[in-house]
């Protein structure tokens, strides 16, 4: 299987582009089963689970052109309401198309939705069918897939337990074609949110409160179809942050919204981090002393889990003991003993706090990617790291990160991909 062999350490120089957003794209593709018209979506990134979404739209009878970063997809023709479960094994994002089809066939079969080691199985997807019961759908499960039915969705008030970006931007899309109001309260409040929710409103939706805690939407009959530019990924331009950071390097990061990742930013001021920054564009300045702090990720605008793990590389070049506390995802920390096997000095409290003493020298190792985020930290460890360190299952880090390896060597990353 391929693998990529870093020799560090590295230090980077030079620009990199952000690419579109990964949690933006996975939204708007399963969006374009709402309108029998064709959507033309432009800065689509090349990664493997847009790959795997463009993949379940041709399978359910879509039409799909993609070039480069533009595509177009026309649903007028769906012909079937099952989502292949080859394909839905393979993603987590594979859920977002449970609630338009069901909006717009009166009828979904879907089994559980795969992905990595903190998706496949281990996060519920009660939310979802919560929401879809809400909003009138029956269901049940029939070996292990779920079939749900609604001969006509009416709008409802509906109150997440907990906040939830795939949850709030499920069911937003599902109500669109309800029947009556639909109120949702303690919604997620992040970027991604507001930009599908913006794109529905273009083009015939009536959505109001997207990016606050209280959405409500009018039900319409129909959705048109326009054209949809996704916005920068907030999470690679942040991943890039970080590592020009933990690897002491002056690199500038284009096509981005530094106030997107404001909390970031808050906390490279207080820890020693130089940077500077436009309104498109952050380039970060060679870091010297790097002192510790304490993080406790929390949902937008707090710090980002998906950010969490690159950080708490960073955080092994500290001057000093941080504190990290993961409250979205409780085997998101799991990674950490890959960095002990590197060098760091880590304890783990339990499956939601470590306690890193830094800074403390790295050296390179034959890793796993256990999944998308924490395979990017192993990335950024072994450009820190001395000697040659390979990981193995990169196929999860592909997945987020767009032709990475060719991207970083153009910064000066001494990596490669081998068979």
């Amino acid at each position: 299987m391929p693998k990529y062999i870093i020799e560090g350490p590295s230090r980077l120089s030079g620009e990199i582009e952000v690419k579109g957003a990964k949690n933006a794209a996975l939204k708007i593709l399963p969006a374009a089963i709402l309108s029998s018209e064709k959507i033309k979506i432009t800065n689509l990134p090349a990664i493997e689970d847009i790959d795997r979404s463009i993949e379940l739209l041709q399978d359910l009878g879509a039409k799909v052109g993609r070039s480069g970063t533009e595509c177009e997809v026309e649903t007028k023709d769906l012909q079937t309401f099952s989502i292949n479960p080859k394909i839905a094994n393979k993603f987590r994002a594979s859920i977002m198309f449970a609630g338009p089809i069901l909006a717009r066939m009166g009828e979904v079969k879907f089994p559980h939705p795969g992905g990595c080691v903190i998706g496949a199985g281990t996060r519920p997807i009660d939310l979802f069918l919560d929401g879809f019961k809400a909003l009138s759908a029956d269901i049940q499960i029939i070996d292990g897939n779920y079939h749900l039915k609604a001969s006509k969705l009416k709008g409802c008030e509906y109150f997440f337990t907990t906040q939830t970006v795939t949850g709030t931007e499920s069911m937003m899309m599902t109500a669109v074609l309800a029947e009556g109001t639909t109120v949702l309260k303690n919604c997620a409040m992040e970027p991604e949110v507001k930009a599908l929710a913006a794109y529905l409103n273009e083009n015939g939706a009536r959505i109001k409160g997207a990016g606050s805690p209280t959405i409500t939407i009018e039900g319409v009959k129909t959705i048109r179809a326009s054209r949809y530019d996704i916005m920068p990924d907030r999470i690679e331009a942040g991943t890039f942050a970080i590592m020009a950071a933990a690897t002491r390097s002056e690199l500038t990061i284009t096509r981005c919204k530094p106030s997107n990742i404001g909390i970031l930013l808050s906390i490279f001021g207080k820890i020693g981090v130089k940077f500077e920054k436009g309104d498109n564009w952050l380039k970060i300045k060679p870091a010297g002393k790097i002192l510790p702090y304490n993080i406790k990720t929390h949902e937008y605008p707090g710090f980002p889990t998906d950010l969490q793990s690159p950080y708490t590389v960073l955080a092994t070049q500290s001057d000093g003991l941080s504190i990290i506390h993961e409250t979205i995802y409780d085997r998101r920390l799991l990674f950490t003993d890959m960095l002990t096997q590197m060098g760091a000095n880590i304890i783990m409290c339990d499956p939601h706090r470590v306690v890193i003493n830094g800074p403390t020298k790295l050296y390179g190792r034959k890793l796993t990617s256990p999944d998308l985020r924490a395979g990017i930290a192993m990335i950024i460890a072994a450009l820190i790291a001395e000697g040659k360190t390979e990981i193995d299952n990169i196929y999860q880090i592909e997945r987020g990160y767009e032709k990475i390896d060719e991207r970083l060597s153009s910064l000066g990353a001494d990596i490669f991909k081998a068979d």
